[in-house]
C-alpha cells in the first residue's frame, strides 16, 4: 500500500512539485490523515509551508503562460525529480537519517525509496516538458492555461487519492466483511425458516 502512495505522490510531484510537499505538510501539520516519519517532518515546518506555497503560486502562473511554460519546465525538470524524491520517500515512511557512514547508507537501503520517486517524477516531468511546446505551438498558446490546469487538478486528485487509499481500502474491505456477514446470516435464517 505504501508504494501505491509513493507513486501517486511521485506522479504528482512531476506535474507539479510544490502541490504535493504543500499537501503534505498541511495535511501531517494540521490533520491525523498524514503522519510523516521524523526525518521528513521538516515538511509540516510554517516556514517550509510558507515557502513552498509561494513558489506554488509562482509555479501555477508561470506555467498558465505560453513560452515562458517552456522555460519554467526546464528550471522545475530538476525541481519536480526532487519533490518526486521527497514525497515517495516520506510516503512510503522511508527513515532517511542524515548520512554520517555513506556505506552504511548504500547497504542499508533506505535511499531506494527517494531514487524510484526521483526516477518517477523525472519521466512525468520530461513527458510534460516534451508534450507542451508541441502543444503550444499546435494550438498558438491556447492549450498553456488549459493544459496546466489539467495537470494541477491531477495533481491535487493524485495527492489525495494516495493519501486515502488506504482509507479507502480499509473501507472497502470492513463493507465487504459486513455484506458477507449479513448474507451468511441471511441464509441462516433462511434454512431455520424452511421445514
Amino acid at each position: 500500500m505504501e508504494l501505491l502512495t509513493g507513486f501517486g505522490l511521485a506522479t504528482a510531484a512531476g506535474l507539479n512539485a510544490y502541490i504535493p510537499l504543500l499537501a503534505l505538510g498541511v495535511l501531517s501539520r494540521f490533520t491525523d490523515l498524514v503522519a510523516l516519519p521524523t526525518s521528513w517532518a521538516w515538511l509540516e515546518n510554517g516556514w517550509v509551508m510558507l515557502i513552498v506555497g509561494v513558489l506554488l503560486i509562482i509555479e501555477i502562473v508561470a506555467d498558465k503562460i505560453p513560452a515562458l511554460d517552456t522555460v519554467n519546465d526546464a528550471v522545475q525538470t530538476f525541481v519536480r525529480p526532487t519533490a518526486g524524491g521527497i514525497v515517495f520517500g516520506s510516503g512510503t515512511a522511508a527513515q532517511t537519517a542524515a548520512v554520517t557512514d555513506p556505506g552504511a547508507f548504500a547497504s542499508s537501503g533506505q535511499w531506494i525509496a527517494v531514487v524510484i520517486g526521483i526516477l518517477t517524477a523525472l519521466v512525468v516531468s520530461l513527458t510534460k516538458s516534451a508534450v507542451r511546446p508541441v502543444a503550444n505551438i499546435g494550438s498558438a498558446g491556447m492549450a498553456a492555461p488549459v493544459l496546466s490546469t489539467a495537470e494541477d487538478v491531477t495533481s491535487v486528485g493524485l495527492v489525495f487519492v494516495s493519501i486515502l487509499l488506504p482509507a479507502l481500502v480499509l473501507v472497502a474491505l470492513a463493507a465487504v466483511a459486513f455484506a458477507a456477514v449479513r448474507v451468511w446470516r441471511w441464509r441462516r435464517r433462511r434454512r431455520a425458516a424452511a421445514p
